[in-house]
Parts: C-alpha cells; structure tokens; sequence
C-alpha cells in the first residue's frame, strides 16, 4: 500500500492513536496527531515520531491546516464536536472512526456545502 504524499491526522493518543501513529508512518503518510491534551505532543513527536502536533483548542492552529488532511482516522471514545475536525479533511477527503462516542453530532451542511468540502464518514467498529 504506498501512500506516499498522502496525508492522516489522527484524533487522540491513547493505545488505538498509538497504533494508528505507527501504522501510518508505515505506509508513508504525513501523520498529524490532533489531541486535546498539550501534554501530548513531546510523546507525539518524540517518541512516536509523528510529522505535526495539533492543539484542537487552539484555533489559529486548527485554521492552519484547513483542508489539507486526506485521511482522518478518529481513535478518540468521549463524546466530542466532529464538525471541527471535518474541517480538515480535504476535499474527498476520509474520516474513519474507531473510537466509540455515545453520539455524533455534525452540522449536515459541512458534509453537503461547497464552502467545506464534500466529506465521506465511515464507521468502523471491531
């Protein structure tokens, strides 16, 4: 599988971020670790050699890679805002969820409106 080029953002840093950092690296991605956490983001590119850290409380951060994400693979369990991050997908652009919210809410013009992009969510579950 080359992906070389391609781009993953991946949506907390527990054991499945962990795994997903990995396995991202692996097949060539750019990966981008997104986390509420601060406290986060030495693991993230220290020892898991991520390519980009991103503080999702922080605006200016989130704003500066708008759009530029292929791939999102959401590994986060609580309950979370997913319009936010499908901010970031490119258009065409992946979300996966592996985490497992109690609900998802999303706005459903994020998903349909050319002023986003046009998004495909997926769900995935083991």
């Amino acid at each position: 599988m080359n992906q070389l080029g391609k781009s993953l953002g991946i949506i907390g840093l527990g054991g499945l971020g962990h795994m997903t950092v990995k396995f991202g690296k692996a097949f060539g991605l750019e990966v981008t670790v997104i986390s509420t956490s601060k406290s986060k983001q030495e693991e993230a590119i220290d020892l898991l050699l991520a390519h980009r850290f991103l503080l999702s409380t922080d605006e200016k951060q989130m704003e500066s890679v708008a759009k530029s994400l292929d791939f999102i693979i959401d590994t986060a369990s609580g309950d979370h805002p997913f319009d936010l991050y499908l901010s970031l997908l490119k258009v065409d652009g992946d979300m996966v969820l592996v985490g497992f919210p109690s609900e998802i809410k999303l706005q459903p013009i994020n998903l349909i409106s050319g002023t986003m992009r046009t998004s495909l969510l997926k769900y995935s579950h083991f």
